[in-house]
Order: structure tokens, then sequence, then C-alpha cells
């Protein structure tokens, strides 16, 4: 008879995800999951596989949360503004009590570089696209851009984008403000 499992899948991959957001990919171990999950060896193995398949399945659940973010820059018609409303919406979203956390994605991205596992990849790769179409179909909104401009800025945007992620784990505030404002003030 197959076991019936005592908790919720979700609530236990959102546990993880605030491990591996805290700690990396890397550097958290399974260990350190069962004791934030609640759940034993068995569980997670039974439920994800592996280590690799509790992240996965942790980026994906950090995707949902980060909606909050980029769904309002999906639906707007703001052109660059709504990405710098993005810019300024991401900072709150990364912070925890008084810290920033960066984003799940960028940290992992400078985590494991190239070199991490291929689903892992593809999962940051294809967020990293999702932000940068959401970017471009903003900059498209100023008809004086022609589609040259809007790619090239598109792609400043998604690395300026990663550095704002990296660097708002260290900075203070008004570096952070400065950052966002030069950015805006390049396109």
């Amino acid at each position: 008879m197959a076991r019936v499992k005592q908790y919720s899948e979700e609530e236990v991959i959102k546990k993880a995800t605030e491990v591996f957001w805290r700690n990396g990919y890397e550097a958290t171990s399974v260990r350190m999951l069962e004791k934030a999950m609640g759940i034993n060896q068995f569980s997670i193995y039974s439920s994800f596989k592996n280590k690799q398949g509790v992240f996965i399945e942790s980026l994906k659940y950090y995707r949902k949360q980060i909606k909050s973010v980029t769904d309002p820059l999906a639906a707007s018609n703001n052109g660059i503004e709504g990405i710098r409303t993005y810019f300024y919406d991401f900072l709150e979203f990364s912070k925890d009590k008084d810290k920033r956390k960066g984003c799940l994605i960028t940290n992992t991205v400078t985590e494991i570089g190239e070199d991490g596992a291929t689903e892992i990849l593809g999962e940051l790769t294809n967020f990293a696209q999702y932000v940068r179409g959401l970017f471009i179909k903003n900059l498209k909104q100023d008809p004086t851009k022609n589609e040259e401009t809007v790619e090239r800025q598109g792609n400043y945007l998604i690395t300026a984008m990663l550095g704002l992620s990296a660097g708002s784990k260290i900075l203070k505030e008004p570096q952070l403000i400065d950052f966002i404002e030069t950015t805006f003030s390049n396109l």
C-alpha cells in the first residue's frame, strides 16, 4: 500500500526555496533541506528524486512568486518607465526584513556559472530570456527606437538587472537608486 504524504509539496518547496535563496545551491545540503522542509530524506527522494529535483521545483516556485513583479511589467504600456518601475519593484521584492537577498536566479547564475546541470541552466536561461522579452516588449512601445536599438537595449537591461540583483546584496539604498537612475539615463 502506497504511503500518503503528510505534507503539502508547495509548502515544503516554499521552505526549501528560502534555504536555497539564503545559502545557495551548492552550500545547501540535504540535511539542511530536511530540517527546513520538516520532512525526512526518504520523503525528499521519494517526492523530488534528489537535491537537484528540489531545487528545480524551488526555481519554479520562485518564478510564481516573482510574478508579483513581472506581471505588472508584462501588462505595462509605459515603455521605459514600466521597466524602471520593474527595477524598483524588484528591490522591494528581494527584501527580507531589512536585508536584501538578491534574485534567486541571479544568485544561482553567479554561483554555478555555465558548468551547472543542464536542467538548472535551462531554468535560469528561460527566466532571463522571459524578462528580457518583457523589456523588449516595453522598449518597442517607443516608436523612435528601431529593431537594432531595441535588441541592444534589451541586452543592456537584462545585464543591468543581473548587476542590480548582485549589487543589491551589498550596496546601500542610495547606491542602488543611483545605479537604476544611471541605467535609465543611458537609454
